[in-house]
């Protein structure tokens, strides 16, 4: 039986909104993008229908592939040689960033300077100053936990 008020082992997404908002705001990314990356982080080679194959899933957009191409999220590994298809690789900038992702749900601050986080500059909408708000509060709670696990 599951005992409820025993908080879980595995917390992951408790702030999942919070770090996709600002992985989304810091590198200009749409969440079918963040998505699409996310999926494609395990593959360490793919191809164009493997791609295709999880982009079915989300939004469509006929020039997904080729904008991720362009921006330096995607890289070939393998160019096209006679019956050999083109091979595919997450960009090193892509793989930092899902990197960044997953360091930030297992409770890394999120940084609070305007240079390296979007949300904390001036003159911002007022959703990503309730980001910004929450942000703080995250990070205290992050501080505050990790404080108590050395005691």
């Amino acid at each position: 039986m599951l005992n409820w008020r025993k908080p879980p082992p595995q917390d992951y997404l408790k702030y999942w909104r919070v770090v996709r908002y600002f992985i989304k705001a810091k590198y200009d990314l749409s969440q079918a993008d963040l998505e699409i990356l996310l999926f494609l982080y395990s593959e360490k080679y793919f191809s164009k229908d493997k791609f295709d194959e999880f982009n079915e899933l989300i939004s469509w957009d006929k020039q997904r592939f080729n904008t991720l191409l362009q921006e330096g999220w995607v890289d070939v590994f393998r160019k096209k040689e006679g019956n050999r298809r083109v091979v595919y690789e997450l960009s090193y900038k892509a793989r930092r960033v899902v990197g960044l992702v997953y360091k930030k749900l297992n409770g890394e601050e999120l940084p609070e300077h305007p240079s390296v986080n979007p949300l904390f500059k001036n003159n911002i909408p007022y959703m990503d100053k309730v980001y910004r708000n929450f942000i703080k509060e995250m990070n205290a709670f992050t501080r505050q936990q990790r404080h108590q696990s050395r005691e």
